[in-house]
């Protein structure tokens, strides 16, 4: 998804629920989704935009552990702490660390 695309996508669920609870959904603050859509945020954009579209897209990443999953599963698994009582939160633990997929640098299925 690109920029245009992730501002549009905002603003449709902002409509759709109301900008406090998508502000909620984001992590963000209320003032913060606002001053996004009245183009006057002073932040970086990429890692709110990318936050937008791990909650609401639909964008498939190809992750090396799990194979095909959306970008939104990817952060999921990308936030777990360590956890060394089950093999594959190991293997997740240990190849997130080092994937570019869930960090906004590579999108749609690219890998490291």
């Amino acid at each position: 998804m690109n920029e245009e695309q992730r501002l549009k996508l905002l603003g449709t669920k902002c409509r759709e629920f109301g900008q406090g609870a998508v502000a909620r959904m984001l992590g963000y603050s209320p003032t913060a989704v606002s001053q996004v859509l009245n183009n006057k945020y002073k932040g970086a954009l990429d890692g709110f935009l990318t936050r937008v579209e791990e909650v609401f897209g639909q964008t498939m990443v190809d992750c090396p552990v799990l194979g095909e999953i959306t970008l939104g599963k990817c952060a999921e698994n990308r936030k777990l702490p360590f956890a060394s009582t089950n093999p594959l939160r190991v293997r997740l633990f240990r190849e997130c660390q080092i994937c570019t997929i869930g960090s906004g640098q590579a999108h749609g299925g690219d890998s490291k």
